[in-house]
């Protein structure tokens, strides 16, 4: 079994938001992936993206730069 880490965790209202991030983050090469969004987060989409706390910065900025809007961006053990 996988030990869980600290890790940011960004949800979307759509899944066209979930799978935008993970193209440009790719195009970009910026670590990370697509998850299933934990339940104590929400409902959603159903998917989120995870990466290390210490791209929180460059992520958001990067968001705002390509308009994906997050429905919330969060830190917890994944």
């Amino acid at each position: 079994m996988r030990e869980k880490r600290c890790m940011l965790v960004i949800s979307f209202r759509t899944t066209t938001a979930a799978m935008a991030m993970e193209t440009l983050c790719q195009k970009e090469g910026i670590d990370g992936r697509i998850i299933p969004l934990p339940r104590e987060i929400s409902a959603d989409c159903g998917l989120a993206w995870r990466a290390e706390i210490s791209q929180r910065g460059e992520l958001e900025a990067l968001m705002r730069r390509e308009n994906i809007e997050a429905a919330g961006i969060y830190e917890m053990m994944v």
